[in-house]
């Protein structure tokens, strides 16, 4: 390989940053039943708590609500949870 095939691999691969959030450990898992309470809308309008700083947004909630919820969905930054 020439230094000039060399130098364009260097380029056109850049370094990848990720926030902290996508490698930590999340406190919640998909199925888990918690109870909670909606302390937050969303700017698509669903309901919003916090678990151990971790954001879980529930459709179809309003603002000091308190309900059961069961985990849906994991991303890297928030989870997603259904009223039951």
């Amino acid at each position: 390989m020439s230094e000039e095939e060399k130098s364009y691999r260097q380029r056109s691969y850049p370094l990848r940053r990720f926030p902290k959030t996508y490698s930590k450990a999340k406190p919640v898992k998909v199925g888990d039943e918690l109870d909670v309470k909606i302390s937050e809308i969303s700017r698509r309008g669903d309901g919003l708590t916090r678990v151990e700083g971790f954001v879980i947004f529930v459709p179809n909630t309003k603002q000091g609500d308190n309900v059961k919820i069961k985990i849906t969905q994991i991303k890297p930054g928030h989870a997603v949870g259904q009223v039951i």
